[in-house]
Formats: structure tokens, C-alpha cells, sequence
């Protein structure tokens, strides 16, 4: 290796819960929509570069599940309902089916496919418009390596409509047996060196909080637990036991490396990972920091080392990039600003080691053309880059000096808590119920054969999935909330109909019902006029604005926010008034600016947070929060119109908001419709 090369760590987390019920079918279909779409895609993006090295995680849930497509009609409840003709559902299952079939993303999805925009539009559609629209969603599901070198997926594109039932056949017989692909060649790049795979523990399961959920409250003190806990050490190990076996059946040997679902670490999962033959796991960078008593960065770039296990640390920021923030760049600059982020750690540091640790599946639908010209423009940088190289997990954990880490706070990659799976009162009391079917279990178990407790093992390891809890409370948003709640509730309602005893009555209580989430956006309801002073002034100043709650609106992943937790806007005759709510005090104003984004022109509006400045006809003050005028003449004769901001240090990306795209401007809003008593 050269002088102070930096290495570089890309890892990207393939997972999906376990869909299947009672009766092994998957409820839902996004194993297949990702199969197509990333689950090859991205170790195939690799290949087109000699020298660009990454690590994969497969889950054993998603693994297990892909191996169901060599039946899907059997195993997939959806593509069963897709792959009859539209005739022959009943009004429930058609109007399901449609609301699948529009859920693609719009920009990056529908819309470059003209019949399905047309489609995607309309609220009925006759039989021959359901077979377009059932085969448009699946096809807009497609990634670049299917467009491209797959026959039929070719064809149908070009053909854009005009469907039929036997063109529905065809199309699912390609797409499967494509999809027996996938896992073997995650197997022959890593043989050849090109790729590590690793897993995570079965269930995909908080392993700290099967434990001991008091590890909750040593990450932070202010989370309320749930009612009489128990501890779950023999399911943890089960765990890790049984996707070790099934990462040995699919590529040939042991796996050397683990993703903690979530992130999630602690003490006792080490020792449980080291005494299982595990080299190497990787967590976020908030548990380091915790750990150290300090935030300083210099210390992230560095393996570590804890009973006898390489930790490697994920640098938030700059994987965050990727997965929030990159979407809204151009390829290009995208790629530019990457590595002139990652000069500027090696020329700060040593020999560095940085880990870009992302969801491998889920960002891509946000990007143009599913990711594939920003991938492109970045891997050309960094294989032309003579001071950076890319490596394996598995090369990073054996090639390079460790630094012995004296201990190790629990917590996750989310903030370094468990708050995202605990303390909520809809995540407790689906911990709640557990820890009440395990007592019930217990007392009748020995009355069961050992078929049945196989069976009611099966139901435990799978109420146990950290999905399960992301989607309870207020913090994750998703259309399919209901579907996720009755898988949780109906594995444990299946251990009491195999112990031969009649479940609780709670079990049957959806555990949405205990709460109404409140809403992440808030509409204006009526017309503004503030005055911009960066203070918390009369209430009635900004009486009626919209907000956006920034800590609601992440749906399949999370990051660090930034200082913003909410803004709140509205609109008069003269201006745009926008107000930024957080932890302002805590952020360095030394080259800190604010930069407001007209996606529709992609104009750009400044305003100097350092100087408090701001163009002629804007108004910016920042006190106790962030307050701009944006002057309404800068919009000419628009009417509606969406706006982006980026808080921006220097070159360096605080925060992208909001973080769900971009904030709506109507001008031409009346305010009825939102209006409330």
C-alpha cells in the first residue's frame, strides 16, 4: 500500500423481514420488486471496474425467501393475485392489487414509462388498462442489467402497452428464473475476491434488547421500558446459530463477518459473535463516540478491536450522502463532492480507514435511472484515484493495524439508542405481548410434541424481527403499517392455536389502535405575515403556517438528521416565509450557509448564516431559531412550485431538507381544505 493511501469500505445491507405466514406464504412483494431491481444490480455495477471492491450482507430472511420464486404463485400472495385475470378477483383483492400496482415512486418510476403515468393517474380502469398496469409495475421494477440484457423485459418496454395474460406468464417464468441467479453470484465474485458476503443474526432481531431491554435505558436513561421484561439469551444464540448454517448451505464455508441487525451492539453480543467464530462486525459511528466520551472524527477513521472482534465503525455522514442527499445532485456532482470528501479526511489523517455503510437496496427507487449513472461516475473516480483504494470487510478486518477499543456502549446505528424498537407505548406493548406468549408458552410447552415446539420456536425467532417495532410508534411512516401490524400479531397468535389454548383477546387488538401518529405535514391554513427576527415571538405571529416534523419523515431508513428538526412556512402577497427549528446552538457558523433550491428551474437563493446576510429583497435572521423572507418576485408568474434547502458548512452537507423531496409552494391555496376546529 502507498504513503497515507486511504482504504476505502463500501458495505451495502441487503435485508427484507420475513413476509411469510403461518401457512409460508409472503404477504407482501418486495423480495421480488428488489430481486429485480438491486439484489443483482449492484454487485453487478462492480463488475465494470477491474479494481472496485465491496462487502454485501445478505440476510438469512431475505436469502430463505428468495429461494421461494422457484414457486412464487405458491409462496407469493401478491404475484398469485397479479397472475390471474383481472375478471376473476373479487373487489377487495383488485383494489389491493392496485394499490401495490401504484406504488412504485413517481418521479424515477412511473413517469419515465409514458403508458404507466397515464395509468398510474387514473382511479378505474377496465381489465385490459389492469393487465397494462399490473405488467407496467413490474417492469418499472426492473433494474439497468434486466433492461438490458433480459429478452423479454427488452420487448415488453419497447412494446409500452397493449398487454395480454400470456405476456403476464412470460414475463413472471423470466424473472424467476433469473432470480435463482442472484445468490450464486454473490458466491462467485466472493470466491474470486471481488466481494465479502456476510449475514446478520436469522430474524433480523435487536440482539441487545433479546438480551436485556435494560440495555434501552443505559443508552439512554429517558426511554421507558417495557412492562416486565424477560430475557431472551437462548433465542440470541439460536439466532446467530441458524444463519451461520444457512450462509454455509449457499456459500460453501462459515461466514467471517456480521452486520448486527440495526447496528446493534453491546457486551454480551460480542462474547455471544467471538464464541460463534465471527472476525469482524461493523456498527455506526455514534457507538464509538459513545464509547470514546468524545465525537472527535479523527478517531472514526481507524478499525478497532473488542474481545478479540474488528469493529469497523460507519462514517454517518458520508453515507448518508448516498442514501439521502446524492438523489437531488446530478451524477457528476454527486461523484465530485464524494471524493472531495474523502481527500479531505486523507489529507487530514494516517492511513485512513473510512466504512460507507448503506442500505443496498432501498435509495436507488429516489435515484435517476435506479443509480446507475451515479454509481458509474463514482466508481470511474475511485478507480482512477492513486491515493484512495477500495477493499473487503474481509481484507479491511485482516490487512491493517487495530486499535484496542477499552469498551462498548450499547446502542444502534440509529443515534446510538434503541429508541427507534423501545419506549414508545405501541413498541412496548409489542414487546409486551411477547414477553406474554414466552410466560404462556413456558407453563404449557411439555404438552406439546416436539414437531409443535419446533414450529412454536419458528414463531418466537420471528416475532422477534427488529421490522416489526420500526413500524410501531410515530417515527417511520408506510402505507402497508395494518399488513405489517398482522404479521407481527399473527406469529404469536399461531403459538397459542399450536399450544391447543385460545390466544388473549389483546392479540386480536391491532396495535395501531392504541395511538393516531401525528401527521409529519401539516398544511397552512391561512395566509402569514411575520416578522423576521429569529425569535419565538406572540403565538398568533405564525398562527396557521404549515410544518414538517424532519424526525417523521423517514419511511424505510434513518440518519442523522442534522440540527433542523422542524420548519414551518406560509406565504403573503410579498413572500415565502420559512422558520428552522433544532439545535442551532450547536452548530459552528464559520462559513455556514443556507441554500434554497428551485427544483423546478434549479435556481439557486443564498443567505450567509455567518453574516446574516441575504440577497437584495430576502430577509434572514437566526437567534433563538432560523427565519428567512424569500421575496415572491423571484418566482415571476409561478404559481406552484416545490423548494429544497441544504444547510451547507463550508462544502460540507449538514442536512438536506425536507427529507421526504421537496416542499410544496401553492400559491393558489384557499386553505379550506385544511382548515380544522
Amino acid at each position: 500500500m502507498e504513503p497515507n493511501t486511504l482504504q476505502l469500505s463500501f458495505f451495502w445491507h441487503m435485508h427484507q423481514p420475513d413476509y411469510r405466514g403461518s401457512d409460508g406464504v409472503m404477504s407482501m412483494p418486495w423480495v421480488f420488486l428488489h430481486a429485480i431491481k438491486d439484489y443483482y444490480e449492484m454487485p453487478w455495477l462492480l463488475t465494470k471496474f477491474a479494481t472496485i471492491k465491496a462487502t454485501f450482507n445478505l440476510t438469512a430472511t431475505l436469502m430463505e425467501q428468495l429461494e421461494l420464486y422457484r414457486d412464487p404463485l405458491k409462496y407469493d400472495y401478491f404475484l398469485s393475485l397479479w397472475e390471474q385475470h383481472p375478471s376473476s378477483l373479487d373487489f377487495q383483492s383488485r383494489q389491493w392489487l392496485i394499490k401495490l400496482c401504484k406504488s412504485s415512486q413517481f418521479e424515477t418510476m412511473v413517469r419515465p414509462i409514458p403508458h404507466y403515468e397515464y395509468l398510474y393517474g387514473k382511479n378505474e380502469y377496465s381489465d385490459n388498462e389492469l393487465i397494462d398496469l399490473e405488467i407496467l409495475f413490474i417492469l418499472s421494477w426492473c433494474g439497468n442489467y434486466l433492461r438490458s440484457e433480459n429478452a423479454v423485459v427488452k420487448r415488453m418496454l419497447q412494446q409500452g402497452s397493449g398487454f395480454n395474460q400470456n405476456d403476464k406468464h412470460r414475463l413472471l417464468d423470466s424473472l424467476c428464473a433469473f432470480i435463482e441467479t442472484i445468490i450464486p453470484f454473490y458466491a462467485s465474485l466472493q470466491q474470486e475476491g471481488r466481494i465479502s458476503v456476510s449475514t446478520t443474526p436469522y430474524y433480523h432481531p435487536i440482539l441487545p434488547l433479546l438480551i436485556d431491554m435494560e440495555n434501552a435505558t443505559i443508552a439512554n436513561p429517558h426511554t421507558t421500558l417495557p412492562k416486565r421484561p424477560l430475557s431472551l439469551h437462548a433465542d440470541a444464540q439460536k439466532h446467530i446459530e441458524r444463519s451461520m448454517k444457512l450462509y454455509e448451505k449457499h456459500f460453501k464455508k462459515k461466514p467471517s463477518g456480521f452486520w448486527p441487525a440495526e447496528g446493534a451492539v453491546d457486551t454480551k453480543t460480542l462474547s455471544l459473535y467471538r464464541e460463534n467464530g465471527i472476525k469482524w462486525i461493523a456498527t455506526d459511528e455514534a457507538i464509538l463516540f459513545h464509547s470514546l466520551g468524545n465525537d472527535e472524527r479523527k478517531n472514526l477513521y481507524m478499525t478497532y478491536r473488542f474481545n478479540e472482534v474488528t469493529i469497523a465503525f460507519r462514517d454517518h455522514a458520508l453515507s448518508d450522502l448516498i442514501g439521502f442527499t446524492y438523489r437531488f445532485k446530478s451524477a457528476d456532482d454527486a461523484a465530485d463532492h464524494f471524493l472531495h470528501t474523502l481527500k479531505s479526511i486523507e489529507n487530514e489523517q494516517t492511513d485512513p480507514s473510512v466504512f460507507v455503510i448503506v442500505d443496498g437496496e432501498n435509495a436507488w427507487e429516489f435515484y435517476e435511472n435506479n443509480g446507475f449513472n451515479f454509481f458509474m461516475a463514482l466508481y470511474k473516480r475511485l478507480e482512477g484515484a492513486s491515493w484512495c483504494k477500495t477493499a473487503t470487510m474481509d481484507e479491511m478486518a485482516k490487512g491493517i493495524k487495530h486499535t484496542n477499543l477499552e469498551s462498548l456502549q450499547p446502542g444502534s446505528w440509529i443515534h446510538g439508542t434503541f429508541d427507534t424498537w423501545s419506549g414508545h407505548p405501541q413498541k412496548n406493548r409489542a414487546w409486551e405481548l411477547i414477553y406474554q406468549t414466552r410466560r404462556d408458552a413456558d407453563n404449557f410447552r411439555g404438552t406439546v410434541s416436539d414437531e409443535t415446539a419446533r414450529k412454536i420456536e419458528e414463531h418466537f425467532l420471528a416475532s422477534e424481527c427488529s421490522d416489526w417495532f420500526w413500524w410501531y410508534g410515530d417515527d417511520h411512516v408506510t402505507d402497508f403499517a395494518v399488513e405489517f401490524d398482522t404479521l407481527f400479531r399473527n406469529h404469536l397468535i399461531s403459538i397459542y392455536e399450536l399450544l391447543g389454548i385460545a390466544p388473549p383477546a389483546n392479540l386480536f387488538q391491532p396495535i395501531l389502535s392504541m395511538s393516531s401518529a401525528a401527521p409529519f405535514w401539516v398544511k397552512p391554513k391561512s395566509p402569514l405575515t411575520p416578522v423576521i427576527d429569529g425569535k419565538y415571538s406572540s403565538f398568533f405571529e405564525w398562527l396557521g403556517c404549515g410544518s414538517m416534523d424532519e424526525r417523521k419523515l423517514y419511511s424505510t431508513m434513518d440518519r442523522v438528521r442534522g440540527p433542523i428538526d422542524t420548519l414551518y412556512y406560509g406565504h403573503d402577497k410579498k413572500a415565502i416565509y420559512v422558520a428552522f427549528e433544532g439545535n442551532l446552538s450547536a452548530i459552528n457558523r464559520r462559513g455556514l450557509k443556507l441554500l434554497v433550491i428551485l427544483e423546478e428551474s434549479g435556481e439557486h437563493f443564498e443567505f450567509d448564516l455567518e453574516t446574516v446576510s441575504a440577497a437584495e429583497n430576502d430577509i434572514v435572521a437566526m437567534d433563538e431559531r432560523l427565519e428567512i423572507a424569500i421575496a415572491r418576485s423571484h418566482f415571476g408568474m409561478m404559481r406552484l412550485f416545490h423548494l429544497r434547502f441544504e444547510l451547507i458548512s463550508d462544502t460540507k452537507i449538514l442536512q438536506t431538507m425536507p427529507g421526504n423531496g421537496a416542499l410544496c409552494i401553492d400559491l393558489n391555496e384557499h386553505y379550506a381544505a385544511n382548515w380544522f376546529v
